[in-house]
């Protein structure tokens, strides 16, 4: 159970990192309250998986997950230029996330 909490609390990592990003500063509401959710879900997500799972391991998965996601977005949205280059070091990113889980 830890874990899937933990996997729910890296994607909602990448959503707060978008939603701040289209928040604009703050100025606009929708986006900000999306980041304000998506925080405050993700880091309870996070507290309640580091009750099992150990502190080094569950966070650098958390963050793992919310960075690659967050890549991804950012790569098919157009706010970022993909390239061959970023997607096989996320892919690496995703090799070191399993194999955290692999040796959990």
């Amino acid at each position: 159970m830890a874990w899937i909490v933990l996997v729910l609390s890296g994607v909602l990592e990448a959503v707060w990192a978008a939603a701040l990003d289209e928040s604009d500063g703050f100025s606009r509401l929708a986006p900000s309250a999306v980041f304000l959710v998506a925080l405050a879900l993700s880091m309870a997500g996070l507290a309640f998986a580091m009750r099992t799972i150990p502190l080094g391991t569950a966070y650098a998965v958390w963050v793992g997950i919310g960075a690659v996601l967050t890549a991804v977005y950012a790569m098919t949205t157009g706010h970022e230029v993909a390239s061959l280059a970023k997607v096989v070091l996320l892919g690496g990113i995703v090799a070191c996330v399993i194999g955290l889980k692999l040796l959990e």
